[in-house]
């Protein structure tokens, strides 16, 4: 069921119930202010005629047994009077004795010949007065009353649905628009939705579904970013490869050995290029990297350095490692230590040992490793590059991904990636990553 016809329903029958029970309380009302106003109008006759009949002079009264005054009949009245003695002393038809009958004060029902009467009887001076109203006029005129108070309620009922619909389909109207520009929009298209001119309530829809867009094309842009990284830094080691698989093909001896040692050497290097731009790819794709290890600030400096096989006598540690865990899955925060620790080993020659400590902030909110270098110094306006996907220098060797990746990591979780040229020489790298906060 679509959102307009679920509205429709909705607010059309509430608003018929709420019509109909107003109308209802309104006709109970009506009736019963009808009813009492014939009754008190019954009454108002009976002491009308009683008041009249008091001021009749005496011989009237004595002449009653022989002949009784004709009243002029009122429609849809009809009135009897007794005298103290029993007799008729005036009427208004002279076939409704029994129906105008003395009778019980107060008001009754009485029928004959099928028809049902209303009744009023009072006493007043020794006199009986009997009114009477028929209750078929009574219903007939209550029914003339229903109908004109009826008529105004069902078109204020219709009018009442004819604005809801109107009402529904022109507030609805947006999503339609929406629907509509969605609907001519290119696959290609990944563009913000136009919020100009939109309702206040349909905003956060739109903003969250530019948002959504905006996550797509980052996706998408990533992915053929990841295509065209590969399919231009694989070609290199793959063409390599197949020359020297040829060369050793065709040569015999030691030529072929040194030959088939290349190759070997190039297919590590395709391998170390595919993990690196799968785990750039990752770490930019928000995959999960979570596995439960703990990530604390030793262990992380403890795998890193055994990970790229140097022995410690390459590196100058401090006494103790600051005590933390890191807010960040153990998986990342190895890799890019040990990508920091690798570039100062493969660009700081051999002048000194790679210096690696840490420290924490005064609020323990992140942890700072310095990984510096002795190596030979850039140039200052080189430091924005290093980071870019595969700069490399013309002397550098690798893959040119390793500060990339670092800088990915950081940019993830909240940390930060500087980069410094001593006074001394060499390069220092500052790397601050986030620790969970201690309860």
């Amino acid at each position: 069921m679509s959102l307009r016809t679920r509205l429709l329903l909705t607010l059309g029958l509430t608003l018929a119930l709420l019509w109909g029970l107003a109308a209802a309380w309104l006709m109970r009302d009506l009736e019963e202010q009808f009813v009492a106003t014939l009754d008190q109008r019954l009454a108002q006759s009976a002491r009308m005629v009683a008041g009249l009949m008091a001021q009749l002079p005496e011989e009237v009264w004595l002449t009653a047994d022989r002949r009784a005054l004709s009243i002029p009949p009122i429609e849809g009245l009809a009135c009897q009077v007794h005298s103290p003695s029993g007799e008729i002393m005036a009427r208004t038809h002279t076939d409704l004795e029994s129906i105008l009958a003395p009778g019980e004060r107060g008001h009754a029902f009485r029928e004959e010949g099928g028809v049902t009467w209303r009744v009023f009887t009072y006493e007043r001076g020794g006199l009986t007065i009997t009114t009477a109203d028929r209750m078929d006029e009574r219903n007939r005129l209550l029914a003339d009353v229903f109908k004109v108070a009826v008529v105004p309620f069902a078109v204020a009922l219709l009018g009442s649905m004819v604005a809801l619909w109107l009402g529904v389909v022109r507030g609805l109207a947006p999503l339609s628009r929406l629907r509509q520009s969605l609907a001519r929009r290119h696959p290609d298209s990944l563009g913000p939705v136009a919020t100009h001119g939109v309702p206040v309530e349909l905003k956060p829809l739109i903003e969250t579904l530019n948002g959504l867009l905006a996550r797509i094309q980052q996706a998408m842009v990533r992915e053929q970013r990841f295509t065209n990284d590969a399919a231009h830094e694989l070609k290199t080691p793959l063409t390599a490869i197949k020359t020297h698989l040829q060369v050793a093909g065709r040569v015999g001896g030691d030529a072929a050995w040194q030959s088939l040692a290349h190759a070997e050497e190039g297919a590590e290097r395709l391998s170390r290029i595919l993990d690196q731009l799968l785990m750039l790819a990752r770490v930019e794709g928000r995959a999960g990297f979570e596995d439960g290890e703990c990530s604390s600030i030793p262990g992380v400096v403890e795998l890193a350095l055994r990970d790229n096989g140097m022995p410690v006598t390459r590196f100058k540690l401090p006494g103790k490692w600051p005590e933390g865990k890191l807010d960040l899955p153990r998986e990342l925060a190895v890799t890019a230590l040990r990508n920091l620790v690798d570039n100062a080993l493969l660009h700081g020659g051999e002048e000194g040992p790679v210096v690696l400590d840490a420290d924490r902030d005064a609020e323990g909110r992140a942890v700072t490793f310095r990984v510096r270098d002795h190596g030979p110094a850039v140039e200052a306006e080189m430091l924005e590059q290093m980071t870019e996907r595969f700069w490399r220098t013309s002397k550098a060797q690798g893959s040119g991904l390793g500060l990339a990746i670092v800088n990915a990591i950081a940019e993830r979780f909240g940390g930060r990636l500087d980069l410094r040229l001593p006074a001394s020489g060499g390069l220092e790298a500052r790397l601050s990553l986030p620790l969970k906060p201690e309860f």
